[in-house]
Parts: C-alpha cells; sequence; structure tokens
C-alpha cells in the first residue's frame, strides 16, 4: 500500500471514515476542497497583514515614529515569504517518507499554531525589543508551515480539466484571495467600529487570530477527506504528482523554474499594491478612517472575485499565457498613473482599488502554475510548489516595504516603479518561454 494510502494521524483516519460507504468524491469537491484550502491560507495572511499596518507598529514598535514602525513592520511581513522554500524543502522529505496526509496535518498545524501564538504576543513595554523577535519568529513559522501546506489539489483539478476548460479549473483556486480578505477586513473593521481605541490595541485585534486557527482545523479536515481517500490517492499517483527529491528537480527543471518565477510576478507585485500597501499609505499620510478604507477593500475584493471567474472564460477563449501579457501589459500602463490616485480624496481612493482589484482579478485568475505543464511528470509536484514559492518571494515578499518606502521618500508615483519591474519580469518570462517552447519544438 502506498504511504499516501495509509492513515498516520488521527485525523486523517477521522477523514478516511467518512468514505467507508463507497462515497466517491467528484471533481466538485476537489474544487470546494481547493476554495477552503486557499481562503483559510489567505485569510490568515490578511489577518497578520492588516494587524502589520494597523496594530505592530503601535505594539511592537512604539519607540519609533509611525512611518518607521510600519517599515520595520513589513520587513518581518517579508520573513515569511523567505521561509517558505524552507517550508518546501522540509515538507518535501515529510511527504516522500509519511504520506501527504501526514505532511499536510504538521504543516496546517504549524500554521494555525503560529498564528495562534502572534495572539498572545507581548508588546514592546513588556518585554522590549524581545517583542519583535517573537513576532519575527512566529512570522517565519507562518511562512515555512505556508511551504508544507501544498497538497497538489489545485494541479490535480487543472490536469483532469476538460481541454478547453483549463483556464476555469485553473481560476478557481485563486477565488481563496479574495474571500480571505473580505473576511479579514470585515472582521477588523467590526472591531475597529465596535471597541474603543485602546481596548482595540490591548485586545480586540487578538480575536481574529484565534479565528484563524478555528478556520485552519476546518480547512484541514475538508482537505483532508479528500486527499486521503484511496481513489484520489491513485489519481495523485497517475498523474505523477508524488514528491521528487527537491535538489534534482532543481538541477532537471532549472529553466522552467526561472522562468515560472517570474511569468506570474505582475500580478504577485499587484496583489500587494492594491491590498496591503494601500491600507498603510492611507493610515499613514491621510486622515482617512481605517473602517472606511477596509470596507472599500471589501468592496473592491467583490471585483476581484467577478474578474477571476472572467479570468478562467477569457483564458480558454484567447490562452493562458496571452491573457497573462495582455494583463501584464494594462498593469504596466496602471503602474504609471494609478498610485496617485490615493492622493485625491475618497473617491481616487475607491478608484484606486476598484480598478486595481479590476487588473488583479483578470491577472492572478490565471497567474497560479502557468507553466506547470512545462515540468517533467515526475518533478511536476515539487517543481510546481517550489515555483509558486519563489514567485511569491519575488514578486510579493517585499512590495509593501519597497513600495512605502519608495512612496514616502519620493512620491506615489514612485511607488509604481516596483509594480512596473514586475510586469516587465513578467512580459519577459512569457518571452523567454515561448522562445524556448519554438526552440525545443
Amino acid at each position: 500500500m502506498a504511504a499516501d494510502t495509509v492513515p498516520t494521524t488521527e485525523a486523517e483516519r477521522d477523514a478516511r471514515a467518512l468514505h467507508d460507504d463507497g462515497h466517491r468524491i467528484d471533481p466538485a469537491e476537489i474544487a470546494i476542497g481547493v476554495v477552503i484550502g486557499r481562503t483559510s491560507e489567505f485569510f490568515d495572511f490578511f489577518v497578520y497583514a492588516i494587524a502589520s499596518v494597523l496594530v505592530f507598529p503601535k505594539l511592537v514598535f512604539p519607540h519609533l515614529d509611525p512611518l518607521t514602525g510600519t517599515l520595520w513592520s513589513f520587513a518581518i511581513f517579508a520573513l515569511a515569504f523567505a521561509a517558505r522554500p524552507v517550508g518546501t524543502i522540509i515538507f518535501t522529505a515529510v511527504d516522500r517518507a509519511y504520506g501527504r496526509g501526514a505532511k499536510l496535518t504538521i504543516a496546517l498545524f504549524l500554521l494555525g499554531g503560529s498564528t495562534a501564538a502572534i495572539a498572545f504576543l507581548p508588546g514592546y513595554q513588556s518585554i522590549g525589543i524581545g517583542s519583535a523577535l517573537l513576532l519575527a519568529l512566529f512570522r517565519m513559522g507562518q511562512g515555512v508551515a505556508l511551504g508544507g501546506s501544498w497538497d497538489g489539489l489545485a494541479s490535480l483539478l487543472a490536469l483532469n480539466a476538460p481541454e478547453n476548460k483549463r483556464g476555469w479549473y485553473a481560476m478557481i483556486p485563486q477565488l481563496g484571495a479574495p474571500l480571505g480578505l473580505i473576511v479579514a477586513s470585515l472582521l477588523f473593521m467590526f472591531l475597529i467600529s465596535a471597541l474603543p481605541a485602546e481596548d482595540f490595541l490591548a485586545w480586540g485585534w487578538r480575536y481574529p487570530f484565534f479565528v484563524a486557527f478555528a478556520i485552519n482545523v476546518v480547512a484541514l479536515f475538508a482537505r483532508l477527506r479528500i486527499v486521503v481517500t484511496p481513489e484520489y490517492a491513485e489519481l495523485f499517483e497517475n498523474r505523477a504528482l508524488q514528491p521528487a527529491p527537491l535538489l534534482d528537480t532543481v538541477r532537471s527543471e532549472w529553466k522552467t523554474i526561472l522562468i515560472g518565477s517570474f511569468a506570474p510576478l505582475a500580478s504577485f507585485a499587484m496583489f500587494h499594491m492594491v491590498t496591503v500597501y494601500p491600507l498603510s499609505w492611507v493610515f499613514l499620510f491621510t486622515e482617512e478612517s481605517p473602517v472606511r478604507f477596509l470596507m472599500i477593500e471589501a468592496i473592491a475584493a467583490v471585483v476581484g472575485i467577478g474578474t477571476i471567474i472572467a479570468s478562467g472564460a477569457l483564458a480558454d477563449r484567447f490562452g493562458r499565457r496571452t491573457l497573462l501579457g495582455a494583463t501584464a501589459a494594462a498593469i504596466a500602463a496602471f503602474s504609471g498613473f494609478a498610485p496617485q490616485l490615493l492622493d485625491a480624496g475618497e473617491f481616487g481612493e475607491a478608484a484606486f482599488m476598484i480598478l486595481g482589484f479590476a487588473l488583479l482579478g483578470l491577472s492572478f485568475g490565471q497567474s497560479s502554475g502557468a507553466l506547470s505543464a512545462n515540468f517533467q511528470p515526475r518533478h511536476r509536484y515539487t517543481g510546481s510548489a517550489f515555483t509558486s514559492d519563489l514567485a511569491w518571494l519575488f514578486g510579493a515578499g517585499f512590495a509593501p516595504l519597497v513600495a512605502l518606502w519608495l512612496s514616502s521618500h519620493f512620491g506615489l508615483i514612485a511607488a509604481g516603479a516596483y509594480l512596473l519591474s514586475g510586469a516587465i519580469g513578467t512580459l519577459v518570462a512569457l518571452w523567454l518561454n515561448r522562445e524556448l517552447a519554438s526552440t525545443i519544438g
């Protein structure tokens, strides 16, 4: 019996018990499992991101001015993206030794535990610089766990999609990002509105981190009930979605990994430019209430859901790479004028967010694993995971930090420079991929 079909944890045994009656999971249930899993991960992500603007500069860096404190907060924010490849290395070994179910269980409990630990974080007034060190440790724990939470379900969903529906199935996992943002924004908005500022900073902000842990447990079970069933273990094997040694994968597939890491840079850079960064700018440099701006973010995320769905139909009609190239060009144009809208009052902020999310949805909807089919079958599972880690690191990890530093020193127009670099990276990667394909062909 394969390692993936042997239940190694209590959670796996409970998940398998659901299928003792012979019930078979259909592709729609894979899609539901994928969306639940991605929503839980992005909810964790946005809870931390919002707190890094509204809470951590005052809790962890009260001895610094607000701008410097936020920049340091964003520096710690980036640590998770640097730690993700480490998580992939560690958990690939766990996957090969103990199976996908054990890997997923450990990774999601590490993610939930790191997130819940942040809820108990003491402030600078209590332990001084130790507060920042603990926050950095917990943030790296989140990053390692995110590297290990790759379950292969998105790849399985895409590989089982009909030939003319690849774009439609590719966009389904991406719905988790705006859904996670909506829930996180509304939760923080409620807490800020309902509590006095002192109570929110003292204890109110901690509740979303507890909620994130609870959602992780639900997501774990939703994903385990799919990945531990014999029929899907067999599908993973038949589709060559098995972990391979990372060094062997990098040695054999370095060109695909390199190109694949840069192909989604436009959408990943855009991701933070319309979520984390504008909240920091508005909070630091305007009189705008965070409650109102969080509502704008939630509304704009609904627009993002619509355009992510639209990206599926457009990609199936015109091709995923064509759509990625067109949206990268549009993002490049957006970078030249849109950031200045954040200084144009309430209407400008809303226009920036809605237009930004409309472009983000079209791009982000097709950015995940755009080149995964280029991997050799035996390296597809590990190669896709590692490529995703690098893409998030290069495209998104430092975006809030760089954009806020540039705009605070050189004006809002400079913030578009980071976004423009991501768009250029995507266009170059797509061109190189086409040239490589024509050379091989």
